[in-house]
């Protein structure tokens, strides 16, 4: 997605700007191979394929005089705040304190492209660590709530994520911070408000290891902006065995370590992730080692069962994908006589992303009758003159804006019998903007207004035909409470949409049909039939090899019992014991382990773990463990191979990517495929039942190589601690298809 204007974009954050284009920000790295680090990269967009760079952030003449002269700029997080644009970021080192006391300063500007003026201290200072240090304060994320209360998310692993509200402004801390996610899992939180929901999404593992980055997103949700957060299963965020529910992984194309990501909504109503990715076959953008090589990509999010999921969890693409809609499909024309201003959208389609502004003084109308379907349309609204939006040909459907009075109301006329309710809108500086957006469906209407349009709901109505699914923040203005029928909307008998003002200024005008999340999520790896299985009910394990044999391994009571070894693959030491089976060769299977290692919870013992693994050699495999990394339990699909794809004998790298939750008993297995390469793909699936089954990343092994699975328990001799594996199956299985592929766009 970046690649016309960069070989690198990394952490991106993305806003529409009230001038129609789309601005995106970037990671102080390099912008592209040989360049020096700028201070942070911006760039705009009308249609997401053409892009015009706008330079970097800052220069040395409005740099924060508070970061040191070495300090990185990362991460920025943009939002439009009070009539004016916020950039938060972080700064990997202050002149407040000796030692690098990282912060999250804040900058701020009349236009998405600056000038960029920084505040005169840090949006959230440098936190002493327990024991001495500063935590690892990275990663901003701003959100504003429905009842204008403004939000900052910020953390890493070192110290977790935590939650702040923050002043009016933006600007300022207020009160004390909360902690939301537990620390060593999560990175770059972006929240936003889905359905009732508050979903905060984070980035895990490591993000920038070449070939063996394995930064994959998760999510969890809340009914409040502070938490606590838990996933699709229940697990909270917050605990040792932490939880998450798989937003974006890798899937075996040549993008791995998709993450550090951004949610963005088009003209239809469709959520989109922006995040960086890397080109496993060209990962660096210097030399093996130096800084990796991270695009920003861009797919299509569908909310699945409650939950987002990256082209309904088939993950990143690589081919061509349905684009963000841009542009209004109905048109809009001055159909009153009486009609002045509403410059430029006059005529023919409007073009919402011309930065052109019109002014309403009696009636715009669409040019093409309702569409049969539900309905989306978005503009940009500013001033107190209020501004009332009829939908559908029998004006079926009318939302006023009423900043005069602070009310945004929406009204359903259902046969005749009229049902409105109406809920308060927040004050905004004079000259600020806000954006209106309204779906309507059979069943009724939602209207919603927001100031950045990135799912920060600041006021929000929707009138359902049945009285007891109305939703609005106050009731007590609500007109007519009469029970109707189905409503007239969308009938397709008149004007679609009819805006209607005595001097409203608007913008950005959109009408198109409402677009359709997908309903299943793609398909996953399902095991057929049992092709082998090996009980452990031979002393000699018979049909087995060992690499460096541990002799500390029994068999008995069906089980293999593998006292932890103070050992490991990674690296230059290759001391660890592996237990090798052959497979059923170059086909479809699945291969299945059930595991017990008890860890227990919170204590260090970094890095014990019990493991299946697909082994090509010491310096070629790929491991999935049961793990203890720090005070946290996680499953860990890790993979040590080549840092340079061209040198398969030269120096290593070692990442890992996050499947599901970890538990004392975990199943494991290893989903392999063949792809037209030649390469060998192998995706991860954990189970804390043997039948519910989690399904994650997937590594890929070269052409030519001939792994084979084994088992391992070693990353540490204390305490004394012994694994069990109870069988080691392989299934019949088919690879699913990119079943969450897109139309190309």
């Amino acid at each position: 997605m970046s690649d016309p204007f960069s070989d690198t974009f990394a952490d991106p954050s993305v806003i529409r700007g009230k001038d129609g284009w789309w601005y995106a920000y970037a990671t102080s790295d390099p912008l592209r191979a040989g360049d020096a680090p700028g201070a942070m990269h911006m760039a705009r967009t009308r249609d997401w394929s053409s892009w015009e760079y706008l330079g970097t952030v800052f220069d040395d003449t409005n740099r924060p005089a508070w970061a040191t002269a070495s300090a990185g700029l990362w991460a920025p997080d943009i939002r439009y705040v009070a009539g004016r644009y916020v950039l938060y970021f972080t700064v990997t080192d202050t002149t407040l304190n000796p030692g690098d006391d990282a912060a999250i300063g804040a900058a701020t500007a009349p236009s998405p492209s600056g000038p960029w003026t920084p505040a005169p201290a840090p949006a959230v200072p440098p936190r002493p660590a327990p024991g001495g240090g500063f935590l690892w304060t990275f990663d901003p994320a701003g959100f504003t709530d429905s009842d204008g209360q403004r939000y900052l998310y910020f953390g890493s692993y070192f110290g977790g994520l935590w939650a702040t509200r923050m002043s009016a402004d933006g600007l300022t801390p207020v009160g004390d911070a909360t902690q939301v996610a537990i620390d060593n899992r999560y990175e770059g939180s972006y929240v936003v408000r889905h359905g009732g929901w508050y979903y905060l999404m984070a980035s895990a593992a490591n993000c920038c290891a070449g070939p063996t980055t394995g930064y994959s997103v998760f999510a969890g949700r809340s009914r409040s902006p502070m938490g606590p957060f838990v996933d699709a299963e229940g697990t909270s965020l917050l605990t040792s065995r932490v939880g998450g529910t798989l937003v974006l992984t890798q899937n075996g194309n040549r993008f791995v370590g998709a993450g550090h990501h951004a949610v963005v909504t088009d003209a239809e109503g469709r959520d989109f992730v922006a995040y960086h990715a890397i080109d496993r076959t060209n990962p660096w953008l210097a030399q093996p080692f130096g800084i990796n090589r991270r695009p920003m990509l861009l797919d299509r999010l569908d909310w699945v069962d409650g939950w987002p999921r990256t082209r309904a969890g088939a993950g990143p693409s690589d081919t061509r994908q349905l684009a963000p809609s841009l542009a209004s499909g109905l048109g809009i024309t001055a159909t009153d006589p009486a009609a002045r201003g509403f410059r430029g959208l006059a005529r023919g389609p409007v073009d919402p992303v011309g930065g052109r502004t019109g002014l309403v003084r009696g009636t715009a109308s669409t040019t093409a009758p309702a569409p049969s379907g539900p309905l989306h349309v978005r503009l940009d609204h500013r001033g107190a003159e209020p501004l009332r939006v009829q939908v559908g040909g029998d004006t079926a459907v009318t939302v006023t804006l009423d900043p005069r009075h602070r009310r945004l109301t929406a009204q359903v006329d259902g046969r005749g019998r009229p049902r409105a309710l109406s809920t308060a809108l927040p004050t905004l500086p004079a000259g600020a903007w806000r954006t209106l957006t309204i779906e309507t469906g059979r069943d009724g209407v939602t209207a919603e207004v927001s100031e950045s349009d990135l799912a920060d709901v600041v006021a929000r109505v929707a009138v359902d035909t049945d009285a007891r699914h109305d939703a609005g923040d106050d009731r007590s203005r609500g007109a007519a409470a009469h029970r109707a029928g189905r409503t007239g909307a969308n009938t397709g008998t008149g004007p679609a949409v009819r805006l209607v003002s005595a001097g409203a200024v608007v913008d950005n005008v959109v009408v198109t049909p409402k677009a359709q999340d997908a309903r299943r999520l793609a398909a996953e790896p399902r095991a057929g039939a049992l092709l082998s299985s090996e009980d452990f009910d031979d002393p000699i394990l018979a049909g087995f090899s060992w690499v460096r044999r541990d002799p500390a391994v029994t068999v008995s009571g069906g089980s293999l019992r593998w006292p932890v070894e103070g050992t490991d693959l990674v690296g230059d030491g290759n001391t660890a014991s592996v237990l090798l089976h052959d497979t059923p060769g170059d086909g479809d299977w699945i291969a299945e382990a059930k595991t017990t290692l008890d860890l227990g919870v919170d204590t260090v013992r970094n890095y014990q773990q019990v493991g299946l693994v697909a082994y090509e050699d010491d310096d070629d495999f790929a491991r999935l463990s049961n793990v203890a990394i720090w005070n946290t339990r996680q499953t860990e699909f890790g993979r040590e191979t080549a840092a340079d794809p061209g040198d398969p004998d030269g120096p290593t790298s070692y990442g890992g990517a996050i499947v599901g939750t970890s538990a004392p008993t975990l199943w494991l297995r290893l989903a392999h495929h063949r792809n037209a390469a030649g390469e060998h793909l192998y995706r991860a699936g954990t189970s804390r039942d043997g039948t519910h089954w989690t399904w994650g990343a997937t590594w890929t092994f070269r052409a030519g190589t001939s792994p084979r699975i084994g088992l391992v328990a070693h990353g540490g001799a204390s305490p004394a601690v012994t694994a069990a594996v109870d069988h080691l199956r392989f299934y019949a299985s088919r690879w699913p298809a990119d079943a969450g592929a897109g139309r190309a766009g």
